[in-house]
């Protein structure tokens, strides 16, 4: 028999217009009672809930999150309960014998086996700089939705700055690209006054892809989307002067996480919403790196393993470590990583180097805010920094080698 680790419990079906709790009451004799009511997802109604869970002398809760509709009910009940939110692949009822009063008890006769494992939820404030982040992420993506909208436009109007100069936005294009939208009939105008730095160097080849006209419906889309642009500009920079603000009692934490090589402040910030300050809730390092994602899964079957994908967790702090990760092997001051990198993309690819270098990062995060120091780059002084390659048997070698241009001839054996 299964052990009872809630004598007292209660389980939730999480709907968008109301709930079905079921409060699950084991007595000595392991005998389980079930009390099953229905609320609205209205305040009312979720306070109303609240005051019967203290009634029945409940305070351990478990309910699976429901897209954002768990969100309400977390809020009225997290100050007077323990709340264990499941992902709804752990607490998934059989099929073809599924109401939702029959989910709430099944929800809560696992809870009280202790068998439902709970999703990681950071505290309120946390949680506040965590939402602003994601809706940054959000806005970034549409900024650069419209840069590529531009660019189709210049494309259609065959002013291909693109395949002559970086940035298509950097300041001599930006320039280039204005003096266009207000002359558009202008072909021969002097750009070269325009011109910055290095652009200096590519005056002839900037006049031939300058070379074309923009009509009048692509000159008003791209005003349009250069407008949209500057917008998201100005709302990107308020979200980040908010998100900072309420950072600000988790200074330290933001000092330790920039501290690591390739992470900037923005970054660090990112990366503090999505995990917090306190790694107690993490069993350690690698369940850390587990829950963002950036762990191999284990899939075996009859003593065969069909797959060692990464999974698709992690989903806002998995990009922001990636890109670190490339920002970090470019470093030059710290050659640790980029060693690192070198001798896993010799044998696995770049793909596969980069995140074993952004969990390397994240388990340096997590030691560092376990033990609340600074990142010391002379621990790593010791390690072999150094590309190399392993060749784990006799034809893996002679691989390597032909790869590299030599030509192998087995001798025979004594000579």
């Amino acid at each position: 028999m299964l052990k009872i680790v809630y004598p007292i419990c209660y389980g939730i079906d999480v709907h968008k217009t109301f709930v079905v709790a079921t409060i699950a009451a084991t007595d000595q004799k392991s005998i389980t009672t079930y009390k099953t009511k229905r609320f609205s997802t209205f305040t009312k109604g979720l306070t109303s809930l609240a005051l019967w869970l203290q009634d029945n002398q409940c305070a351990d809760v478990c309910m699976e999150s429901t897209g954002k509709y768990w969100i309400p009910v977390y809020n009225i009940l997290e100050p007077s309960c323990q709340i264990t939110l499941a992902h709804p692949k752990y607490v998934k009822a059989i099929r073809g014998k599924k109401t939702d009063k029959k989910d709430s008890i099944w929800i809560a006769d696992l809870h009280k086996h202790g068998l439902v494992p709970g999703s990681f939820i950071p505290p309120a404030d946390i949680r506040a700089i965590r939402d602003l982040m994601r809706y940054r992420s959000k806005l970034v993506s549409f900024k650069s939705s419209e840069k590529n909208r531009v660019q189709d436009s210049l494309t259609v109007s065959n002013i291909m700055l693109s395949s002559v100069v970086s940035d298509t936005f950097g300041k001599s294009s930006s320039a280039i690209i204005q003096h266009l939208l207000k002359h558009p009939g202008d072909r021969d105008f002097d750009f070269r006054p325009l011109l910055h730095g290095s652009m200096l160097k590519k005056q002839e080849d900037i006049a031939l892809a300058i070379d074309g006209a923009i009509d009048e419906v692509q000159a008003g889309k791209i005003t349009l989307c250069l407008n949209h642009i500057d917008n998201l500009k100005y709302y990107i920079a308020q979200i980040e002067a908010t998100a900072m603000k309420l950072a600000a009692p988790y200074s330290g934490a933001m000092r330790i996480i920039e501290s690591e090589p390739g992470i900037n402040q923005i970054s660090a910030l990112v990366v503090l919403s999505e995990i917090g300050a306190d790694m107690s809730v993490f069993h350690s390092s690698k369940h850390l790196c587990s829950w963002a994602g950036l762990a191999p899964s284990n899939d075996q079957s009859a003593g065969k393993k069909k797959s060692v994908r990464i999974s698709r967790a992690g989903t806002y702090i998995k990009p922001i470590l990636v890109q670190c990760a490339i920002a970090t092997i470019k470093d030059k001051s710290f050659p640790h990583y980029r060693g690192r990198y070198e001798a896993i993309r010799l044998r696995r690819g770049h793909k596969k180097a980069i995140v074993a270098i952004a969990r390397m990062m994240l388990t340096a995060i997590y030691h560092m805010l376990s033990t609340g120091e600074l990142f010391n780059p002379a621990l790593y002084e010791k390690a072999n920094c150094k590309p190399g390659f392993v060749a784990s048997t006799e034809e893996h070698a002679v691989k390597l080698l032909q790869r590299l241009g030599y030509s192998i001839v087995k001798l025979p054996e004594g000579a």
